[in-house]
């Protein structure tokens, strides 16, 4: 098990999804996402924050450390919402960090609302339950 958004969990999070890349559904949304993880643990990020992107453009979602130079929407949000979301699937997290100010969004926000929508299917259940079983 790794901690979450340390390099050794995103190396076991992107051979996840390489064993199973072209076998899971499109995301819900095809975004270009900057993520500003605050609030992270002591051995994660740089001064307790991550600079993260999500890219989910080329039909895979592909979360990586690093800002995307175009980015549609810029979301800063605390390291346990992120890993609410990213880790959990945990849509009521997000909400809630958003209706209570924890969470700014600059951009275009419905990019943000359309990832939230839809049933993943059953691959990207498997993909997700994989990443949550990698994960400390």
């Amino acid at each position: 098990m790794a901690q979450f958004l340390t390099k050794e969990w995103l190396e076991a999070a992107h051979a996840i999804r390489e064993e199973y890349e072209g076998k899971a559904g499109d995301p819900p949304a095809q975004v270009r996402m900057n993520l500003n993880i605050k609030e992270c643990p002591d051995g994660v990020g740089e001064g307790r924050l991550v600079a993260a992107h999500v890219d989910s453009t080329g039909g895979e979602v592909d979360l990586d450390l690093g800002h995307l130079e175009k980015p549609e929407v810029t979301v800063t949000v605390s390291y346990d919402v992120a890993k609410s979301f990213i880790v959990e699937g945990d849509v009521s997290a997000v909400m809630q960090a958003f209706m209570s100010g924890h969470m700014v969004a600059t951009g275009d926000i419905s990019k943000l609302m359309a990832m939230q929508t839809g049933a993943p299917d059953p691959v990207q259940l498997e993909i997700a339950g994989k990443i949550r079983d990698i994960t400390d």
